[in-house]
């Protein structure tokens, strides 16, 4: 079963990702960007404020597909829960905004762009968990590091994870991000509880 955690940035998806391990040992967990040389070129690239958005979307299409063939599918055919920190949602709410607010790129829709280019070879996760919060607590939160951390920017990702949400309701689990982390592990734990199969 793959399960994915998702949001804006500051909504707290790494504090409960890392929670979780105590929870589930015996699960694998991963992450997007992840630890390898594509995920270092993403990096590289959240750091430039002038990279290209349209190189920058294939880098992080690069990084995912690697990940598919390196971790998530080989843990899937052993049949792990695998619990990742962002994927294939955050590639479609943010690189999405990015190509919308971008100069010299006419994409009439850019987020139905990545959808499409992820489509023929991605994993669709069987259950997202979005942890929800307002673009302007999000970017105090996160203290606005790199250019994906301004309010009006995850104020277009919001709408692009909302558009995400409202088009798979089912796989969606929203989780009010603004309570105390405690709490919010606690609304994590009770929908994995329900919906990882035996528990584990």
């Amino acid at each position: 079963m793959l399960v994915t955690l998702e949001g804006l940035d500051g909504s707290g998806k790494t504090t409960i990702w890392e929670a979780l391990r105590e929870r589930y040992p015996d699960a694998t967990f991963t992450r997007e960007p992840t630890n390898s040389w594509y995920g270092d070129a993403v990096y590289r690239s959240i750091e430039d404020d002038d990279a290209d958005p349209l190189a920058e979307l294939f880098l992080y299409t690069a990084d995912h597909a690697d990940h598919l063939s390196r971790v998530i599918e080989p843990a899937l055919e052993r049949d792990d829960l695998v619990i990742s920190d962002r994927y294939s949602d955050s590639r479609f709410a943010y690189q999405g905004a990015t190509l919308a607010a971008a100069d010299g790129h006419d994409l009439a829709d850019p987020l139905e762009y990545v959808v499409d280019v992820h489509r023929p070879f991605s994993i669709q996760p069987d259950l997202t968990i979005y942890l929800d919060l307002e673009p302007e607590t999000a970017a105090t939160r996160a203290g606005t590091t790199n250019k994906f951390e301004r309010a009006d920017y995850l104020a277009s990702v919001q709408d692009n994870y909302e558009r995400l949400i409202d088009r798979d309701p089912d796989r969606f689990v929203r989780v009010d991000a603004t309570q105390s982390p405690p709490d919010v592990l606690e609304a994590v734990t009770d929908t994995l509880a329900t919906a990882v199969p035996d528990g584990r």
